[in-house]
């Protein structure tokens, strides 16, 4: 079995409050204390719960010196109302890219980028239509 723990993604130095504005802000994800052996590092962490209270999403923003954005390799997160997402981090100042909304099948999405520019795609499962 093989289990996805988290996602890193870079920022520059500096850049935590820019992270936080959106994976905390727009995406509503909950920043977690990073572990005290990695706190000198820099960044920030990510997490979202389930209905249980369990992990089912965590992302590691890390600090990397020089800095270049991840413009093609993305976290892609599933959500139950994409409309919603998109308002919010629409509402925080991040573009919303839809223009790929139903070209993956069994979902709806779109793409924006986080505070350091690094790509996002945001899915949430395609709803049935009612026969």
């Amino acid at each position: 079995m093989i289990a996805l723990h988290h996602v890193q993604v870079a920022c520059p130095p500096g850049g935590e409050d820019d992270a936080r504005r959106f994976y905390r802000d727009a995406l509503r994800l909950t920043e977690v204390e990073k572990t005290v052996a990695l706190r000198g590092r820099g960044g920030a962490w990510f997490r979202s719960y389930d209905a249980l209270g369990e992990v089912a999403a965590e992302v590691h923003v890390g600090v990397e010196d020089p800095f270049l954005p991840a413009r093609k390799a993305h976290p892609a997160f599933v959500v139950d109302d994409l409309d919603a997402v998109a308002a919010s981090v629409s509402a925080a100042g991040f573009g919303v890219d839809d223009r790929e909304r139903e070209t993956f099948d069994g979902y709806l999405r779109f793409h924006t980028h986080d505070g350091a520019g690094n790509r996002v795609e945001v899915l949430q499962v395609r709803p049935t239509d009612a026969c």
